[in-house]
């Protein structure tokens, strides 16, 4: 099986890399190569069935080189996080618009080249609903995203969506939540405070959060994201129907909930709060979510409070 992901050096497509090397998609070794497309690489696992192809995912000669010989298997993971795109429109719209765009019609050229149609599994997000939620979600709420990142998402899924539609695209979006522990201070990310208090709690470090105590999120550790992502790409495509788009289960957790487990685990930690209105209204008054259709194909969360610890650092390098 060839095997491509974009955005390979992130934070989840290293993770991703690794586990599709070790464990495989279905089964171990039947990933025979393995394609890695990014700007950069902080380092390359040795593995003959590694080609990495360095560059920017938004240029399409970079996509060309990549796609030079037909691949079974495609992780969509490249992006330009949300923060950073809001504030940079034209870099936001070239990699996370038009890139994704350029990539799904060189693979449904590809699939009509060789009558093979790949497999896609594109990294979506939750930005897609938006900022003024209603008091509990399943699959039947309306996606109504309030920044471009979330637009641009959007339109990836229905793009995906319409090529399973005619045949020559086999697309999966997952609409994922904020996923823990990311390493750093990532100003890209407006919900960096979610890893963060897991760093400062660990590092007994003082931090100023932007979200109030009683601020609400959904949460998913990086090991339990690529548990979905892997089981996205497994899945039979009968099985999913029309419907290309899932939200996978998560733990909506209060920001206290998340601070009061890290302290039984790491003692307590140094945290003010000083609630910024922006960042709160979007990720920190998210509702209960439950798309039961995701749950149903075997997609799962962490399980409880402590296991998400665990499987976050589990990781993260800590």
């Amino acid at each position: 099986m060839r095997v491509l992901v974009t955005g390979a050096n992130g934070f989840v497509g290293a993770g991703l890399v690794r586990r599709l090397l070790s464990d495989g998609v279905a089964s171990a070794g039947d990933v025979t190569a393995l394609l890695l497309l990014d700007r950069q690489f902080d380092a390359v696992p040795q593995d003959d069935r590694i080609e990495a192809v360095l560059g920017d995912f938004g240029a399409p000669d970079i996509l060309e080189q990549a796609l030079a010989e037909p691949v079974d298997l495609v992780f969509h993971l490249a992006s330009v996080p949300g923060a950073q795109a809001q504030a940079d429109q034209d870099l936001g719209d070239r990699v996370n618009l038009y890139g994704t765009l350029v990539l799904f019609d060189r693979l449904a050229r590809q699939a009509k080249r060789h009558a093979k149609v790949p497999c896609i599994v594109f990294a979506s997000s939750v930005a897609v609903y938006g900022g003024r939620l209603p008091e509990r979600m399943d699959e039947h709420t309306a996606a109504h995203p309030a920044i471009s990142y979330g637009v641009h998402k959007l339109i990836g899924e229905q793009i995906l969506g319409d090529g399973a539609r005619r045949g020559v695209l086999d697309g999966r979006s997952l609409r994922l939540p904020g996923i823990v522990a990311r390493p750093g201070i990532s100003a890209g990310h407006g919900s960096a405070f979610m890893s963060a208090i897991f760093r400062v709690a660990q590092e007994g470090q003082r931090y100023t959060c932007p979200v109030s105590p009683t601020a609400t999120a959904w949460w998913m550790s990086r090991a339990c994201c690529i548990d979905n992502l892997l089981h996205a790409a497994r899945l039979p495509a009968d099985l999913l129907g029309g419907v290309r788009v899932r939200t996978p289960p998560v733990l909506q957790l209060s920001v206290q909930a998340v601070v009061d487990a890290l302290a039984r685990r790491f003692g307590a930690a140094r945290i003010e709060y000083a609630p910024v209105d922006a960042i709160e209204q979007l990720f920190g008054r998210q509702p209960p979510l439950e798309d039961r259709r995701a749950a149903a194909l075997g997609f799962r969360h962490d399980g409880t409070v402590e296991q998400l610890i665990e499987r976050a650092l589990e990781l993260s390098g800590f």
